[in-house]
């Protein structure tokens, strides 16, 4: 994805029609069960490395908000 820290490949959000979700988050470990309606996954936790990450289930981008640190997780 231009512009962003993710290396194409393993880290960056399979094609999907439209943009995917972004959500600011303030801690390195975030849940994501896709949401409701079709998008809708199993639980899977997923950790920032960098500035972000992404769910390889639905394609949400998780974006750390600056100054956020680590969760006791």
């Amino acid at each position: 994805m231009p512009g962003t820290d993710m290396p194409f490949g393993a880290n960056t959000p399979h094609p999907e029609v439209g943009s995917p979700e972004i959500l600011q988050v303030d801690d390195r470990v975030v849940a994501c069960d896709g949401g409701d309606g079709p998008g809708g996954h199993p639980r899977v936790w997923l950790r920032i490395v960098a500035q972000q990450t992404f769910c390889p289930w639905c394609s949400r981008i998780f974006v750390l908000n600056e100054g956020a640190g680590d969760s006791d997780h």
